[in-house]
Formats: C-alpha cells, structure tokens, sequence
C-alpha cells in the first residue's frame, strides 16, 4: 500500500505568510498533498510541484473561472457544511447537501468529515461511498472511531486520518494493522512535518526475510559489461542492493562504504555486477541493471532486511574481469527431510575486492569468497516475466 501525508493549509490555520511557511515545509519535506482553500490553489502552484487538494465554496469551480486560474487536483465538500458541524446533519443523509454535491460533480471527489459521535461516523461512511478520498478528524479522538472507519470502509476510497503529530500518524497507520490510507497532519512545526514524511516512508516500506545460502563455487569468468548504480541516496554501512542473474534468488551487495586503500569510498553507489542481472525495486518487482537510468527508483536493503528507495542518478557500464558466484539454498538431503529441497543460484561479480557481500563473518570481498562461506541471499520462489511475479514454470540455468 502507498501511504500519503496531506498537509492542512487553509485559512482556519493563519494568515496566507502562515499558510505559505507551512507549505513550504511540507514542499521541502516531501509531503504529497496540501489541503488549501480553493482562492490559494494558485498561490500554492507558484511554490512548487504538490498535489492540490481545495476545499469547495459555493462559488462555481474554477473550471468556469477564468482560463489563468488553475484547478485544484482534487475538490473536497465539508467546510462549512454538515462535514464539519457548521450545518446540522439532516436525519436522513439523502437529504445532504455536501453528499448530494459528491454524487453530482465529479470534479467533487473529497469528503471532509469531523467525527463528533456515532452520527458523524456514519456520515463518512456515507460519503465514502462516493468519495475517493474520505477525510475524517476526530475530536478528543481515540483509536477506536478509526478502527470503526477502516474496518467499514476501507476498501472503498482512500481513508485520511486527521493528526497533529508524527506519533499519531505512526498510530493511524499502524491501526488494525492494515491502517489508514493517509493522514492530514495539522501542524507548523517542519519537524514534525519531516517525521511526519518519515512515519510515511517507513509504514509504505517492505520488510524482507533475507537468509542464508551456501557458497558453493567461485569462479574467475571473462571480460564482461559490469553495471555500477550510482544513487542520489547516501548509503550506510549496512545498506546494499539485491542483484542476480536470476530472478528467484538475488545476492545481497554491499554499497561502497568502506574505505580502501585502493579508492575512496562512495556510499551512493553499488558495484551491482553485469549488464544481465536482476535489480530490485520498490514495487517488490526486477529490473535488468541494463535498462536502468537516470531518474529510475531501485530498493536499498540492509542486512536485517529493511527497505527504503532510492533514485538512480547515473549508471556506468564498463568492461571489467568478473567471478560467477554460485550458492546453494534450502535444506539438503542430509537433513533427514524426506520433503527437502534445494535450488542453486548465481550471479557474477567485478573480480575486485572492493565489491563485498554479507557472509557469516560479516562484509566480506568477493576476492576473499570461498565454497562453504554461507552469504546473505533474498529467496522466493516464484518465476517473473517482465519483472512481475507469474505462477509458471521457467528454468534458468
């Protein structure tokens, strides 16, 4: 699931120098909606490139304003109307107004809803109904009206929860496991507007079950293509990439942290191997490390496992002496498994020991690597075409 922080900046929240400061954290930040009055949608335009969310006036949409005026990406019913308490919700929600605007413009496809008691919780399920996205803020709020929200209408819009801090953002997306869809955070504080856009990165990010698998050759091969992937990411010492030349089983390399006597290090960059290998990215899919450029996202994992993106900045290939490193995953038939398999996997590497991978003893340079070392491997065992996961059979060898 892609997580969303939406920044609330209408005029309930200051003046437009306050607005302005507030939005231009959550630019910064890297939030990716802001919720303005609609007069402001040009005036956050100007500011930079975010996704525009405005409340609706009772004035027509600026799509029969004048041709200059720029629209919002999304217009949002409920200020100033039954979603925020200003009029009374009607005993039979037929009779809305801020639904019936939802069902009749399809410009309209935001709700904005304050949940006071039980009416106002089935007030926003009624308007997720036809709302793609469904804004509710609770009031002395507690996790339990959430919980309700996501249970009922999770599968229909994308539910934004109301916070005020990073933690309660952590809490609405952590909620019934599965979470909130986004949360709208009202706050000035850029650091709690940067945690904010943390919480989101980390909540939206896999975790990977990484295990080990037994060395079971290395060999020097000819020349080939290699691949480095220089990021516009800084890496740590525990961070690499998952590379290989087959998909079911990719090799966990180490980023150019260290020191060398060699070369400097280069922490934005993995020496990933040839030009046919596979490369993981965010979406969980492969990619040839040949068809990566600049601007393309590749996932970068770290030895327990955790993932973040990254994006490519440059990609050089050049042609350097390589090693096929090949391993072996499973359990063999000396474990007394009837049932146990195993599967042989492989890659090749620069033949040079500044590319190091994860073994038992820790980074280890593909120089050192011998058969018996066990090393650190992303296994499933699922065959790809074009990248994505298939149920079919497809042998590589």
């Amino acid at each position: 699931m892609t997580r969303s922080v939406w920044l609330k900046a209408d005029g309930d929240v200051g003046d437009w120098e306050t607005r302005k400061k507030r939005i231009t954290a959550g630019l910064e930040a890297g939030v990716g909606w802001v919720l303005v009055d609609e007069s402001d949608v040009d005036r956050v335009r100007e500011l930079g490139d975010v996704n525009v969310a405005a409340f609706r006036t009772d004035a027509d949409l600026v799509e029969d304003a004048e041709p200059e005026t720029e629209a919002a990406d999304v217009y949002v019913v409920g200020k100033n109307g039954e979603g925020d308490g200003t009029v009374d919700l009607p005993p039979d929600f037929s009779g809305s107004a801020d639904l019936s605007t939802l069902r009749r413009d399809d410009r309209v496809a935001g709700a904005y809803v304050r949940i006071f008691d039980d009416d106002y919780e089935s007030f926003a399920e009624a308007a997720a109904r036809d709302a793609d996205y469904t804004i509710v803020v609770g009031e002395d709020w507690t996790i339990i009206p959430l919980e309700n929200l996501i249970a009922r209408i999770g599968d229909e819009t994308d539910l934004i929860a109301g916070v005020t801090t990073a933690e309660e953002a952590r809490t609405a997306f952590e909620t019934l496991e599965l979470g909130a869809d986004g949360v709208l955070l009202d706050s000035d504080d850029p650091d709690e507007i940067r945690e904010t856009v943390d919480v989101r990165d980390a909540a939206s990010r896999e975790s990977l079950d990484l295990q080990w698998a037994e060395v079971t050759a290395v060999e020097r091969t000819g020349m080939a293509d290699r691949v480095c992937v220089d990021t516009g990411n800084l890496m740590d010492h525990d961070e690499g990439m998952l590379v290989g030349s087959m998909s079911r089983g990719l090799f966990f390399v180490h980023a150019e942290t260290a020191e060398s006597p060699y070369v400097a290090s280069r922490p934005f960059r993995v020496n990933a191997g040839a030009v046919h290998a596979y490369v993981r990215d965010p979406e969980g899919g492969t990619r040839y490390l040949s068809e990566l450029k600049s601007g393309d996202e590749v996932q970068v994992v770290d030895t327990e496992g955790d993932t973040r993106e990254a994006v490519v900045g440059r990609v050089k290939i050049e042609k350097r002496p390589m090693f096929r490193v090949e391993a072996e995953i499973g359990d063999g038939p000396e474990s007394g498994d009837s049932e146990a398999r195993s599967d042989r996997i492989e890659t090749l590497l620069q033949n040079a020991e500044t590319i190091k991978v994860h073994t038992r003893e820790g980074r280890t340079a593909v120089t050192d690597l011998e058969p018996g070392d066990e090393i650190l491997v992303y296994y499933e065992d699922v065959a790809r075409h074009f990248g994505e996961a298939v149920e079919e059979s497809i042998i590589e060898k």
